[in-house]
């Protein structure tokens, strides 16, 4: 049986346009495309379950030593990602010392928001994984950290109260009739490092690369196209996301726009900072 690429997908709609380019514009028939989440990805990754896929930067920086990402590609920000988002019934200076819960769906961010705690702001929060859906995790904790498709439908979907916040590190919401401070990570972190953030980077294990090397090298051309093609055709690529029936045409188009895809000289100081404040924490 000839191989197959074994791609892992993430059904996030930040990468919704890369995948759909990907599929249709390139010959996949020695591509397997597989579904999962971010932690699952990795896990899948880690034990050789995948080839390939888009996976969180911390599982690139624990284990450096096995993993090759892809050179032009990642899933960053330049301040506001708009789905890396704490919702806090407190400011955040005042979660010190408390729970603070997080989608079991992540990796990155929490290692992210740990270190936005105590090197930003100097304090300690207790992260706990759940697994409780946003809307009653929303309504039983003081803080919750949501990602990916959770957290834009959740801020799309809360009414944003228009009040003059100073240095704007955070807006205010109400959802169902309780206050939230919201804090956007991606924005946090430009505003204390100057830098991209590296959410995701395209990896794969060294030894699967030299095992199917030719496979490879056809996939990251039919990925260098997927991005370009991507940025050109949004609103063609819109139509087709059901995304759009839930926050707007518009809004899903803006907040393409607001990602990078890339992944030059800064973004990877980006993420060699985010390397380092992770390692000094003991968070690697």
């Amino acid at each position: 049986m000839k191989q197959k690429l074994l791609i892992g997908e993430i059904p996030y709609t930040n990468l919704f346009p890369i995948f759909y380019e990907l599929k249709k514009g390139c010959n996949c028939r020695d591509y397997r495309f597989i579904k999962g989440i971010p932690s699952v990805m990795n896990k899948m990754l880690r034990k050789g379950e995948i080839d390939i896929s888009p996976s969180s930067s911390i599982e690139y920086l624990r284990e450096k030593d096995d993993y090759i990402y892809l050179e032009g590609h990642s899933i960053s920000s330049l301040g506001h990602v708009k789905s890396i988002m704490l919702f806090s019934r407190l400011p955040i200076e005042d979660l010190d010392g408390r729970e603070v819960f997080v989608t079991h769906q992540s990796e990155t961010s929490p290692v992210l928001l740990k270190i936005i705690m105590k090197r930003f702001y100097s304090m300690d929060v207790t992260l706990k994984t759940t697994f409780v859906p946003i809307g009653n995790a929303l309504m039983s904790h003081t803080a919750y950290l949501s990602i990916g498709d959770d957290a834009l439908v959740t801020a799309s979907r809360a009414h944003m109260l228009k009040i003059d916040i100073p240095n704007q590190e955070y807006s205010l919401c109400t959802i169902d009739h309780n206050i939230f401070y919201v804090y956007d990570l991606g924005n946090l972190w430009l505003r204390h490092t100057g830098l991209p953030f590296v959410f995701a980077l395209w990896i794969a294990k060294r030894d699967r690369i030299n095992e199917k090397k030719e496979l490879f090298d056809r996939f990251k051309k039919d990925l260098d196209n997927a991005k370009s093609l991507s940025q050109k055709n949004l609103k063609d690529i819109a139509l087709a996301s059901k995304m759009k029936d839930i926050i707007g045409f518009d809004k899903l188009i803006g907040y393409w726009k607001g990602i990078s895809y890339d992944l030059s000289d800064e973004h990877l100081d980006g993420l060699e900072t985010f390397g380092a404040f992770a390692e000094e924490l003991r968070l690697l």
